[in-house]
């Protein structure tokens, strides 16, 4: 009885299947997408205008793809990077549509979505904007696809370790960015503890990259705080379009090895879901600048070589504890410190030296409408890399859990994600290097022989002062008696190679507790959400409208903020909108963009964007703009919160009342006031075009004034805010906190790409960057510009035979001053030469490649402090199965 019960709906179903099936089958299109020659082209992308139905070609140039013509006449978009995208109308279902596109070398016909978050040509963007394709991010050296942003024009990276890059436009590089923006599928991938924009650390993997987009300059009018110096926007392929399974595997160099894996399927008409993945490990690169630390960073150094010891840029635990006394009898060191040797970054590091990069990200889409599509993901990141601030930190298994939804019309979004970091097994090496020079001897006696405290430092320097004072006593002259002295003493530091050594660090680095451990295991989270709608107002007019809210929840138990008993909350609030209008036939286009954002510690703030665009000529080629834009920069976390005691100083948040104190130069009492917003106005104009069919050109010149500006300051003061009663009752201090008088730089960019054959593309460009503080009176401000006056690049690509792809690129950058809190110091110029060479088996679906990262191993030290970036050659196999 039951079987008959349900047999009427089974008969139901199965009739009702075959009935959806005639239908979708009814509405079929498919054809084949071919060069003018003739040849097929693999993965060009096919999308329903208006809608989110698209595929892409199979190796024949091949689709099929389901739509309803029940509204009338369906237009196909056809695009393939390095074509001219081509729109093709259809009034009913085609099974023979024959597309045809037309060269585009120089990709002037690219299409844009980051610079005003609409859709437009990228020879019509208002300001300056870059755009990287999929095939050109996999012909990009190994081992972050970020590094190779360096070939473009006006941007500058900044390696503090293999893996951890950060990405600056238009001056004021640090190692972790926190003057431009950095997003995944527009949601934003900082760390939240750490602020740390780490490269693409915990981004995506390079196999589900689809493109890259990079604003130059303020857009905070439309991205909010922090979006100061630029917008970087990563976008990931959609599993409706872009199906199959795509594996790549590459070795070499310094136990090179990455291995990636994206598999995308569609389950029906509907449903569509992808899983990514990439693990890539190496011998990293580790910092090894022995000079002596600025007097900037470190007061009462020595000289470099100096055998009363010196503190060394990347040696740890070389501390100064002992100064000798204005009353010591020997004039020729009195006021002079004795510095210990120290540990070296691979010494303390030891086997945590493998770079170690682990993402996992799957997705599931849904097509609510066919213009409605409905996404949920996340995001699981593990890495191992050298990150450079406030000292040399090795993060080691530091990661973050990313959970992500958005639901998207054709002219609105809903999005929201939630983050949380892991510092994990993370340290700090100048705290480790200080606390086990700091730590007890085991077993240690007096002359005596009765037991006594005494610390591996104390040791040492007593050691040194005895042989020291022995020597000129016995008449030996001062370079004597310390060459004497620090022989004499040098034995008495641990040991690296003993078990006692190993075990002792091996002890502090699993310890959190202040003061003693220099475990970093901050977890914090932060929570965003935001909204835009797009009116259309007729044919030539749009309004966009949108929101945002974030939240961070801090957390590091004491040991890197002032969080002792609670998390901190801290949020930030903001609506914008964007008027853009078309006249003159559509080649003038104007626009006007307003944001205004609301803080937890700040005042609201309001930032404005005006732009122009002309585009002149028979086919709009030559276009003209102009813009000018007001950004804020909101402190980051650290700066608001942090509570760091680095010995030479303490390191504090300035939210509160702001600080009194003395100046560490003159003595004189100082007030410090409390953060506020950075702020920044900018001027742009520029020339972007397509002159005939190879040649593209496109120039810019910036200038921008800073008002407000944060930078760190030291100071004799109190922790509490408060001014000490005399010099002697305080200790070093350092605050971030806002310059009275403005800073301005200008700048100048111009890039040539010249398409001279099929086979051989030649592009160049040239960077301009200069830092004005004239009117900056206070010596002790530091700005860290840490960008290279002029920079340039010159590379050559191209295709061969149809199945012979390759790049080669060289960069130049001029010698600079680079300054973090860890240190302050000059860079000699440096330069890079990246290759790239493939080999296309189409019948196997393959690509055979091999390249390598600064070829000849020339200097390529980006940061001071940080590591000589060197070779890496490397062998690899790319498999696409569609």
């Amino acid at each position: 009885m039951r079987k008959l019960y349900y047999l009427p709906l089974l008969t139901f179903l199965l009739q009702f299947s075959c009935l959806l099936a005639w239908a979708q089958e009814s509405s079929q299109v498919s054809g084949t997408v071919q060069t003018e020659g003739g040849k097929p082209l693999p993965g060009a992308t096919i999308f329903v205008r208006g809608t989110f139905i698209g595929t892409s070609s199979d190796r024949e140039g091949q689709f099929a793809l389901k739509t309803s013509f029940e509204n009338g006449p369906v237009t196909l978009s056809v695009s393939f990077v390095g074509y001219q995208s081509r729109e093709v109308t259809l009034s009913g279902p085609d099974n023979a549509v024959l597309v045809q596109l037309k060269l585009n070398p120089t990709l002037t016909n690219e299409v844009i979505a980051s610079a005003s978050r609409v859709e437009e040509g990228i020879l019509q963007a208002p300001v300056t904007v870059e755009k990287v394709t999929s095939q050109q991010v996999l012909r990009m050296p190994p081992p972050d696809v970020q590094v190779g942003l360096n070939q473009l024009k006006g941007i500058d990276v900044n390696s503090a370790s293999m893996l951890l890059n950060s990405l600056s436009t238009r001056g004021f590089n640090s190692a972790k960015s926190e003057r431009l923006i950095q997003l995944t599928d527009y949601f934003d991938t900082q760390s939240p503890s750490l602020n740390v924009n780490s490269g693409n650390l915990l981004g995506l993997p390079d196999l589900d990259i689809e493109s890259i987009e990079i604003i130059h300059g303020p857009a905070s009018a439309l991205y909010g705080a922090n979006a100061f110096n630029g917008v970087l926007l990563l976008n990931s392929k959609d599993p409706f379009v872009s199906e199959g399974l795509s594996v790549r595997v590459r070795g070499g160099e310094r136990s090179f090895f990455d291995g990636q894996l994206r598999y995308a399927k569609k389950l029906g008409d509907k449903f569509a879901f992808k899983v990514t993945g990439a693990y890539l490990t190496a011998n990293d690169w580790l910092a090894s600048n022995y000079q002596a630390t600025s007097t900037q960073v470190q007061r009462n150094n020595n000289p470099s070589s100096s055998t009363l010891g010196y503190d060394a840029v990347n040696r740890y635990g070389d501390v100064g504890g002992y100064t000798f006394p204005a009353t010591y009898p020997f004039p020729e060191v009195r006021g002079k410190t004795v510095f210990m040797p120290g540990f070296t970054e691979q010494t303390l590091v030891g086997n945590d030296d493998k770079a170690k990069s682990l993402k996992v990200q799957p997705s599931l889409s849904y097509l609510l409408t066919n213009s409605v599509k409905i996404t949920v993901g996340a995001s699981v990141s593990r890495g191992t890399a050298s990150y450079q601030s406030s000292s040399r930190y090795r993060f080691k298994n530091f990661g973050t859990n990313q959970y992500h939804g958005e639901i998207k019309g054709d002219r609105w979004f809903l999005r929201g994600q939630s983050v949380q970091d892991f510092g994990n097994d993370s340290y700090d090496l100048t705290f480790l290097g200080a606390f086990i020079q700091n730590s007890p001897i085991p077993g240690a006696v007096d002359a005596q022989g009765n037991p006594i405290v005494q610390t591996y430092a104390q040791r040492y320097f007593n050691e040194y002062v005895r042989t020291y004072t022995g020597n000129r006593l016995a008449g030996r002259t001062d370079a004597q008696a310390q060459e004497a002295a620090v022989a004499g003493a040098m034995p008495l530091q641990l040991d690296p190679t003993s078990p006692t050594f190993a075990n002792l660090r091996s002890q502090i680095i699993k310890d959190a507790t202040p003061g003693r451990g220099a475990r970093l295991n901050p977890s914090s989270l932060l929570n965003e959400g935001n909204a835009q709608y797009n009116f259309k107002l007729g044919e030539t007019a749009d309004l966009i409208v949108g929101a945002a809210y974030r939240k961070f929840r801090l957390g590091s138990n004491g040991n890197l903020y002032s969080d002792d008993n609670s998390r901190i909350q801290n949020h930030e609030v903001g609506g914008y909108a964007q008027f853009t209008k078309k006249l003159v036939d559509e080649r003038l286009k104007l626009a006007l963009a307003g944001r205004v954002d609301g803080f937890k510690n700040f005042d609201a703030a309001f930032s404005p964007r005006a732009s122009v665009v002309y585009s002149a000529g028979d086919k709009r080629q030559h276009n003209f703009r102009a813009s000018y834009g007001r950004a804020f920069r909101s402190p980051t976390q650290l700066d608001q919160y942090i509570r760091l005691d680095l010995g030479q100083a303490l390191l504090l948040g300035n939210v509160g009342s702001g600080f009194q104190g003395y100046s560490t130069t003159t003595g004189q009492a100082i007030d410090v006031a409390a953060l506020q917003l950075e702020r920044l106005s900018t001027y742009e104009i520029g020339y972007k075009a397509a002159l005939g069919t190879n040649v593209a050109v496109d120039v810019n010149y910036y200038r921008s004034r800073y008002n407000d500006f944060i930078g760190a300051q030291r100071f004799i003061g109190s922790a509490d805010g408060s001014r000490p009663a005399t010099l002697a009752a305080g200790r070093v201090l350092q605050v971030w906190t806002n310059a009275d008088q403005e800073v301005r730089t200008q700048g100048a960019a111009v890039g040539v790409t010249y398409a001279v054959l099929p086979i051989l593309n030649v592009a160049a460009n040239y960077s301009l960057n200069v830092l004005d503080r004239s009117d900056v009176q206070d010596a002790e401000f530091q700005t860290y510009f840490n960008t290279p006056k002029h920079k340039y690049n010159v590379g050559f690509n191209g295709v061969a035979l149809g199945h012979l792809s390759y790049a080669l690129n060289y960069r130049w950058a001029q010698g600079h001053e680079y300054g973090l809190p860890f240190a302050v110091g000059k860079l000699a110029d440096y330069s890079t030469v990246d290759a790239y060479i493939g080999y296309t088996l189409t019948k196997f679906g393959s690509t055979v490649q091999a390249g390598a990262s600064n070829l000849f191993n020339a200097n390529n030290i980006q940061v001071y402090g940080g590591p000589q970036v060197g070779r890496l050659v490397y062998v690899g196999l790319q498999i696409d199965m569609k």
